[in-house]
C-alpha cells in the first residue's frame, strides 16, 4: 500500500469558507508526528527519475535544479535557501539525508498509454534499479497523462517498489496543469473551493511545474522520514503532508502565509536554489519543536 498525497486544498478552503473566530480561541496541541521505529533513509540516497509524457528541457530543469539544490550551499545567497529548508530532515532520527542524483529515463512515447493505473506506477519505477534500501525513483506524469485517483483524491504518492524494503521507494508527482491546477498547484491557480483570492505568481512561470515542485518537496521529505510505513507518521500525517497549505509565517486555510516577492517578476518564493531558481516550499513538521516550520 502507498501513502497518497494530495494537497488538501479542499479541506483548506472548505475551513476557509468557515472562519476562525471560534477556532481562534481554541489552544491548539502540539503536533506530534510518532517514530515507529522501522528503516529511515540516511546518509547517502540515490534518486532516480524518470519523466512520463512529453516535458521540455526547461521543465525538467527546473526540476532537476531544485533536486540538486536540495544538499547544495546556494553562493552568497540573500535569503532562505532550498538546502537549509532540507536541512529540518536531519532533525530526524539517524542524521543526514544527501540526495544524489542517478539515473533518468525520459519515456516521452507514451509506452503504457496516457492513461495510467495505480500498479503501473510501480511497475514503471522498476524500470531504473540502483541504489538498494537507500534509492528513490521519482515517476513524473506529464500534463496530458491521466492517473488513477489524480485530481480527484491525491496529487502524487510514495510507497515501497516491492514487498521488500531492499528494492528501495518511489515516488509519483503529476503536473496538474491541464486537469486540476486549483487542486494540486494552489496558491498558483485560484482554488478549485473557497474564497477566489487571487494566485501567487509562480516562480519559474510555470504554474504545472512549479505546483509538482510543492508535491516533489512534500513527497520526497515524506519518503525519507517514513519509506516503508515505520517511520514518523501519525495515522495519514507525514512530515510535510501535517503542515498542508502553510508556506510563510501568519498562514491560514486559504491563504498561503507570508513569503517573499520578487520585484522584477511579481513572483512568490521562500527559498532559493542553484543556477538563481527560486521556490515556494511548504512548512515541514520540525521533531525538536512539534510545530510545523517555515524559511520566512
Amino acid at each position: 500500500m502507498a501513502y497518497n498525497y494530495r494537497f488538501a486544498i479542499l479541506l483548506v478552503l472548505l475551513s476557509a469558507t468557515v472562519g476562525f473566530s471560534s477556532a481562534a480561541l481554541v489552544e491548539q496541541e502540539p503536533l506530534v508526528l510518532k517514530y515507529h521505529n522501522g528503516i529511515l533513509l540516511k546518509g547517502n540516497v540515490t534518486l532516480n527519475l524518470i519523466w512520463y509524457g512529453k516535458f521540455t528541457p526547461i521543465q525538467r530543469s527546473i526540476i532537476v535544479d531544485f533536486i540538486r539544490s536540495l544538499n547544495s550551499a546556494t553562493a552568497a545567497a540573500k535569503g532562505p535557501t532550498v538546502a537549509s529548508w532540507w536541512k529540518t530532515t536531519e532533525k530526524y532520527k539517524g542524521g543526514a539525508s544527501t540526495i544524489v542524483v542517478g539515473k533518468q529515463l525520459l519515456l516521452e512515447n507514451y509506452p503504457l498509454g496516457k492513461s495510467l493505473k495505480s500498479p503501473y506506477l510501480r511497475a514503471l519505477s522498476s524500470k531504473l534499479n540502483g541504489g538498494g534500501v537507500r534509492s528513490i525513483t521519482v515517476v513524473l506524469t506529464a500534463k496530458d497523462v491521466a492517473v488513477e485517483g489524480f485530481c480527484m483524491n491525491r496529487c502524487g504518492t510514495h510507497g515501497s517498489k516491492s514487498s521488500s524494503v531492499n528494492g528501495g521507494a518511489y515516488v509519483w508527482v503529476g503536473n496538474s496543469e491541464r486537469q486540476c491546477p486549483g487542486y494540486c498547484a494552489w496558491p498558483f491557480h485560484q482554488p478549485i473551493y473557497g474564497p477566489q483570492s487571487p494566485p501567487l505568481v509562480a516562480p519559474n512561470g510555470d504554474v504545472g511545474v512549479d505546483g509538482m515542485i510543492i508535491n516533489l518537496a512534500t513527497l520526497l521529505v515524506n519518503t525519507v522520514t517514513n519509506p516503508f510505513k515505520s517511520g514518523y507518521f501519525n495515522g495519514p500525517q507525514e512530515a510535510v503532508s501535517a503542515c498542508t497549505g502553510i508556506f510563510g509565517s501568519g498562514a491560514y486555510p486559504g491563504y498561503a502565509g507570508r513569503v517573499l516577492v520578487d520585484k522584477t517578476t511579481g513572483a512568490s518564493y521562500n527559498a532559493l536554489g542553484l543556477a538563481g531558481r527560486k521556490y515556494l516550499l511548504p512548512a515541514m513538521w520540525d521533531p525538536q519543536t512539534s510545530t510545523c516550520k517555515t524559511l520566512v
